[in-house]
């Protein structure tokens, strides 16, 4: 009889992905956004689509902005997948879009696109990693989720909120829920960039114990969504 200790288990579990990963997400080549629309839509290339929009007032001059998540629409895209997870994978990536309203009747302005913070859904047994993007009192944030079907026990959920301001969307704050799907473990992290304090929190899901742990973040300055990158590989400390 095989005795499976932790370390077999860990090897199991990392062939188990690389089985799952299909062979390849074709290659994609973003478009340009253009710098001036008179309505949302005109901030949409040929070939993809709004797949969602939020509205407020992101730079504080009193008029509704818009942010826009933006979906490609190649059937390209779909892939088919034999092995481990859901059969059909739709590997489209997204731009997410921030349009600041213009005066009176002249439209709107471009004011970020970005194609790298939600990273594209390629593993079949990973769910979609955007949860939502949404304007929220007067900041972008945007939700992911690392939730995988085989291949790794952590599950985590990461917010990043960002603010406009000096020119571009800085990065205000960072909330991530780390939990152990196999032993109940909880990790939560929370970051403000203002004060430059860390929240640190560890516990578990049988009971309501939890240790706090205060650090400062080394970060000196606040730095804009277009340098953050992926945000699910995202390291707050950095």
């Amino acid at each position: 009889m095989t005795r499976f200790t932790p370390s077999l288990l860990f090897c199991l579990l990392l062939s188990t992905t690389a089985r799952a990963e299909p062979e390849s997400a074709p290659s994609v080549r973003f478009p340009s956004i253009p710098a001036q629309a008179r309505t949302t839509a005109g901030f949409v290339p040929k070939g993809w689509m709004i797949e969602s929009q939020s509205r407020g007032d992101l730079n504080g001059d009193g008029a509704v902005d818009q942010l826009l998540v933006l979906r490609m629409t190649n059937p390209r895209n779909n892939i088919t997948n034999s092995g481990l997870g859901t059969p059909q994978l739709d590997t489209n990536p997204r731009i997410l879009v921030v349009a600041f309203a213009g005066r009176a009747a002249n439209g709107y302005s471009l004011a970020l696109a970005d194609h790298t913070l939600i990273p594209r859904h390629t593993n079949p047994v990973m769910d979609d990693p955007l949860e939502s993007a949404a304007i929220v009192k007067g900041a972008v944030q945007v939700s992911l989720v690392s939730w995988m079907s085989a291949g790794s026990w952590y599950t985590t959920q990461k917010k990043l909120t960002f603010r406009y301001q000096d020119g571009c969307f800085k990065l205000i704050g960072y909330d991530s829920t780390e939990t152990r799907r196999n032993s109940g473990e909880v990790s939560a992290v929370s970051v403000n960039y203002q004060t430059k304090r860390m929240k640190i929190t560890k516990g578990t899901i049988e009971n309501e114990r939890e240790h706090v742990f205060w650090k400062t973040v080394r970060a000196s300055t606040p730095r804009c969504l277009s340098a953050v990158g992926d945000g699910l590989a995202f390291d707050p400390e950095k």
